[in-house]
């Protein structure tokens, strides 16, 4: 299974790597969520301000009282915003019982909740990045209500 959002971001930094793969980590659940929770660029922004990303639902909170630098840099909003993304997922997967990460064949992640509906994270997270809005916690404040 082919992850195609990691091709662009992975060769950026990678060159010639090739894009990681979800059989690469052994196709299972358990790897892909791994490969998903990397957000290695958000968690060095958010460590340069002094917060620890901890997988947490206040962690979310704490990145949406982080002033947004990253705007200041157009090339650098749009990997941080599929960072964002990335992360609130993982913190939904990890804390919200029955959600599930989900790849469609596309290749774009969407987390899968208990109730069948699908939360497309990465765009919340690329719209947060942007505009500050949604918050990143009222996206998981929804997610958990359900």
């Amino acid at each position: 299974m082919n992850i195609s959002f990691f091709r662009g971001r992975r060769g950026r930094r990678e060159a010639g790597s090739g894009a990681p793969r979800a059989d690469s980590a052994g196709g299972e659940p358990a790897g892909v969520a791994a490969l998903l929770s990397e957000c290695e660029l958000l968690r060095a922004r958010a460590g340069q301000d002094g917060l620890v990303l901890d997988d947490s639902p206040a962690s979310l909170a704490a990145l949406d009282q982080l002033p947004p630098r990253w705007r200041d840099d157009p090339e650098e909003l749009p990997w941080l915003g599929n960072d964002a993304g990335l992360y609130l997922g993982t913190v939904i997967v990890r804390t919200v019982p029955g959600a599930a990460w989900h790849v469609w064949p596309s290749g774009h992640p969407v987390v899968r909740l208990a109730s069948g509906r699908e939360i497309e994270v990465v765009e919340a997270g690329v719209e947060w990045a942007g505009t500050g809005a949604p918050e990143l916690s009222q996206v998981y404040g929804e997610a958990a209500e359900r």
